[in-house]
């Protein structure tokens, strides 16, 4: 297939109300790569049952920050699950980092970890385990199904609106009420 017209790398996918699949019903995911190659992403709206605190501790790193601590990690999609995605604001070089769009990084390295435990972290941070991917096709397939909105990302969506606001937020944000919306959709 060849490579998308349009990436959608720094957007924002909505899932609307006709998706049903438990894993991405009501999820907001930031597309971090889209390529010919097909697209990865996180979900930036659903709470696992681990804080940052856990985490930390599993991976052996001390911090004596109790908000830190009590940070929830979110679930960032049914792919690596055991594996770590820090989305950010901090354009320092960390050691395995992507800009995803303007302000806004992903880091999968432990020396963001590790940073953040010192005080010495990204100012904004969303936290989460595992990450979404689509094969080559299959996310603009989805959109035309009518699974998916597209939004572009923003910081303040990201960063400063409360996980339970962000998927009608989000698709708010293009002029969108998806409770408004039918959970089909068909051709006349």
């Amino acid at each position: 297939m060849p490579m998308p017209s349009i990436s959608l790398a720094d957007h924002l996918l909505v899932a609307l109300p006709s998706l049903t699949d438990p894993t991405f019903a009501r999820t907001v995911a930031l597309i971090c790569q889209h390529d010919e190659n097909g697209a990865m992403g996180v979900l930036v709206n659903q709470p696992s049952e681990y804080t940052l605190g856990d985490v930390l501790a599993q991976m052996e790193i001390q911090t004596d920050d109790p908000a830190l601590r009590d940070q929830l990690v979110l679930n960032g999609g049914p792919v690596h699950p055991e594996r770590g995605f820090v989305i950010h604001d901090d354009a320092r070089g960390w050691e395995s980092s992507l800009q995803v769009g303007e302000g806004v990084y992903l880091t999968t390295s432990r020396d963001i970890l590790e940073a953040m435990a010192r005080g010495e972290g990204p100012r904004n941070t969303l936290v989460t385990l595992g990450c979404a991917g689509w094969t080559e096709g299959q996310l603009e397939s989805e959109i035309a199904e009518n699974s998916w909105l597209t939004v572009p990302a923003d910081a303040e969506l990201l960063f400063a609106t409360p996980l339970e606001q962000r998927w009608q937020g989000a698709a708010a944000r293009i002029g969108v009420d998806l409770f408004r919306l039918t959970d089909y959709s068909g051709n006349v």
